[in-house]
């Protein structure tokens, strides 16, 4: 039998086992009678909360077992189990039943969804790192999706993946955050073993960084949709080729798991799961999370060119990431 996995990580800071639980939540309201089976890798399994527990699959590693920041990520194929895993970063909502993922890639032993890019900047000038490695071009996708199937071809594209990591600064690749980016180690190994990305068409997964003019989100209904503003509007992403998609996840990357778009739904999201999503809750939902967030970005957008001329720039917060 071809077991189908979910995996996602929650290791470290207190909020990335926060986001792990709001994540397998949203999978188990889209999934309330399934055989895929969600896992859950943490080295703090005590801070999850007991209705995950209850239902998912708990893997307990040490602290900094397999690295920290990204370098996690380098290490699926000794996370995942026998058969299909679909790995998802903790910061996603799943927006409808995702089943149908797993034929998509079926066959596949490493992948990914995303396209070709052969040059320009994506965290190093990668006409260079491609001529240096004597390859076409590199698959480039959002890391927070990866699909493996477990085996000797997958071993060999993440063993390579965690040698090159070793000479992350060598090859010309730049930082996020301080660290290695998984996804440019990734794709450079995945190009050097022949594996091909799942070609994107933004039906899979998708971002408010990669859509700047606006999203909605109803996790409950499955409603969403996010926009890249069309040219010449001057925050249209001209690497992203869709004006508008509706993903079955969404990833909310950076400070976008702050925003009240996300709180909100996950607060409705663990209401629903409980039967005591109602009037009520969603009133008390405007009141404490969506409308005090709404109020505070409209003063500040009404005051800051005033607080900008009276005290300065302030300097940028560091990632609660980082």
């Amino acid at each position: 039998m071809n077991r189908k996995y979910i995996l996602t990580i929650a290791t470290g800071k207190d909020l990335y086992i926060e986001m792990a639980a709001n994540l397998a939540r949203s999978f188990f309201w889209w999934h309330p009678n399934t055989d895929i089976i969600f896992r859950i890798v943490t080295d703090d399994e005590q801070k999850l909360p007991g209705d995950i527990k209850a239902r998912a699959e708990i893997i307990h590693i040490k602290p900094g077992e397999f690295g920290e920041g990204f370098s996690p990520k380098l290490h699926l194929d000794q996370l995942s189990a026998e058969g299909q895993t679909l790995f998802i970063d903790s910061d996603c909502l799943i927006f409808e039943d995702i089943s149908h993922l797993f034929t998509l890639f079926k066959g596949k032993a490493v992948s990914v969804v995303g396209d070709y890019i052969s040059s320009g900047e994506w965290f190093g000038d990668i006409s260079v790192i491609c001529k240096n490695f004597s390859v076409a071009h590199l698959p480039k996708f959002n890391g927070g999706l990866y699909y493996i199937e477990k085996g000797e071809k997958a071993s060999e594209v993440y063993k390579t993946a965690r040698e090159l990591e070793k000479k992350y600064d060598e090859i010309g690749f730049v930082r996020l955050r301080g660290r290695p980016n998984d996804e440019v180690l990734m794709a450079l190994s995945m190009e050097l073993h022949g594996q091909i990305p799942l070609i994107d068409n933004g039906k899979v997964m998708s971002d408010p960084q990669a859509c700047p003019g606006g999203y909605k989100i109803d996790v409950i209904t499955g409603d969403r949709w996010l926009i890249n503003p069309p040219e010449p509007d001057p925050m249209h992403q001209a690497w992203y080729p869709f004006e508008k998609v509706s993903p079955s996840i969404v990833h909310f990357l950076g400070y976008y798991t702050q925003h009240y778009p996300y709180r909100r739904e996950v607060y409705r999201l663990e209401k629903a799961l409980t039967n005591t999503l109602n009037w009520f809750s969603d009133i008390k939902c405007l009141i404490t999370i969506e409308y005090p967030e709404r109020m505070k970005a409209f003063l500040k957008k009404t005051f800051r060119p005033v607080y900008h001329k009276t005290f300065g720039i302030r300097r940028l917060k560091p990632s609660e990431r980082a």
